[in-house]
């Protein structure tokens, strides 16, 4: 008879003696909590960018009935964003060992034939892929985001947004199906009768425990590498999988973390020269414009507050000082509450040119509109003359080079 053991979908082509229940469902039950809590955490993260305020900050405007869970983003704790963010990002990278163990741990049933032996096992199948390609997807591009590698078409948010629906569903339905097994096969810990064993297993190197080892020991460093850029600070230095290709902020006050620079936005000196520039400022009662020089000598207001980004990084607290902006609400008929605000920058390309804030997010006393940071004036590529800064809100909420605000309903 002919041998059939040199391709895949012969059970004897896959040697190795350490598949079986055991290790897959050792890691099956670890990517079950931590894809669980990542999914939870970009929804959050969704969330916090105020889609349904305005369509400015909706990135995915055709999400339908998967807005059901959306709500005002608070401003408190300052750190909310920087936490969930870099639990969503670092959790995702730590958990790549444990994915592509999982994957190589039941690749013999990738190729079993025949492809579908009922209706209920081709509806398994196809589940299956769904599960495996979109898991696949969500880390790639989750990664390729963090690097700021966009060589993905399209828009990184719907793309990320609508595969992870897909991913997670396929992920649930797998999950009831599976779980049950996984959590007895743990518990007997011994090797059982299953299509994931090879009848003729190669003489082991490694124990299954080992192998464990070996897959928690990736995850760990891979943790301590990156790890460092959610928490900001000294720590970042320990972050060697922090994005790539950004500038180089320098030292002194304005020495920390930089994701676009004024070069990158089309944001010249000429934009932002004294004699140019003016902040207009509108409300219920008309239009204002505004120097630096005359928001300098309005009343000045100071917080200490982190950016954090969603690519999982994130400044140290930094001590901004400016306007708040209910301050610049009053000033256009807004004395008492104020209301959303619209806010326009000198950018010149790219996504979040314009970012509405919410109301509650113009109200908090720690909501500026900085002129200064730590002490000196902010420099070109953070913002300079004059950009927002708002407690708990991403990164790209916080404009930079801010020329307009319009206060209102949006």
């Amino acid at each position: 008879m002919r041998d059939h053991s040199r391709l895949p979908t012969s059970p004897g082509f896959w040697r190795s003696p350490l598949r079986g229940p055991w290790l897959t469902s050792v890691l099956g039950l670890v990517l079950l909590v931590g894809i669980t809590v990542m999914f939870v955490t970009g929804l959050v993260s969704y969330a916090a960018y105020n889609p349904d305020l305005a369509r400015v900050n909706d990135q995915t405007p055709d999400k339908g009935v998967l807005g059901f869970y959306l709500f005002a983003w608070p401003t408190n704790p300052v750190w909310l964003y920087r936490f969930t963010q870099g639990v969503h990002v670092t959790l995702g990278i730590t958990l790549i060992p444990v994915l592509l163990a999982k994957l190589w741990s039941v690749v013999p049933r990738l190729f079993t034939l025949p492809p579908a032996r009922s209706l209920a096992h081709a509806l398994e199948r196809i589940s299956l892929l769904l599960l495996v390609g979109g898991g696949l997807f969500e880390f790639v591009t989750g990664v390729l985001n963090v690097q700021l590698d966009y060589v993905f078409p399209g828009s990184f948010y719907p793309l990320h947004f609508y595969g992870a629906w897909v991913f997670f569903a396929a992920f649930v339905a797998h999950a009831a199906l599976k779980t049950p097994t996984a959590l007895r096969a743990v518990r007997q810990r011994r090797q059982e009768h299953s299509d994931l064993v090879s009848p003729r297993p190669e003489a082991p190197t490694v124990s299954r425990r080992g192998a464990l080892g070996l897959v928690g020991g990736g995850s760990l460093l891979l943790f301590l590498t990156t790890v460092g850029q959610s928490l900001g600070g000294p720590f970042r230095r320990t972050a060697l999988l922090a994005p790539h290709g950004t500038a180089d902020p320098g030292g002194g006050p304005n020495g920390f973390q930089i994701n676009k620079t004024a070069a990158y936005a089309g944001v010249t000196p000429a934009d932002t020269h004294e004699d140019a520039w003016r902040l207009v400022v509108t409300g219920r009662t008309g239009t204002v414009r505004l120097s630096r020089a005359q928001l300098l000598r309005l009343p000045q207001h100071s917080a200490s507050l982190p950016i954090a980004c969603v690519e999982g990084w994130s400044t140290a607290d930094q001590w901004w000082r400016g306007v708040r902006l209910r301050d610049l609400a009053a000033l256009v008929g807004y004395d008492g509450d104020p209301p959303d605000v619209l806010v326009e920058s000198l950018q010149r390309h790219g996504a979040f040119r314009r970012a509405a804030l919410r109301a509650n997010q113009v109200a908090d006393e720690r909501s500026l509109l900085a002129l200064f940071v730590n002490g000196e004036e902010l420099s070109p590529d953070h913002g300079h003359p004059a950009r927002i800064i708002v407690p708990a809100a991403p990164g790209v909420l916080n404009t930079k080079w801010v020329a307009r605000l319009t206060f209102g309903d949006l």
